[in-house]
């Protein structure tokens, strides 16, 4: 199975998230089958790879 995570990755103190597809069994920082965007808290920009996202929900996400 299949899941939506955030992947934490930056410096300290300047966090961004990478929104990742991973295998429900592996950690958060393992390793993903597919990047399908990010998020900036600090400058509060979201990117979101749309078919990618509406793949992996239809499959199993």
């Amino acid at each position: 199975m299949v899941k939506l995570r955030l992947k934490r990755c930056g410096r300290k103190q300047r966090a961004i998230y990478q929104i990742v597809t991973i295998d429900v069994r592996s950690r958060r920082e393992g390793r993903d089958l597919q990047k399908v965007g990010f998020y900036d808290p600090m400058k509060n920009q979201t990117y979101l790879n749309v078919p990618a996202i509406r793949y992996f929900l239809e499959k199993d996400a």
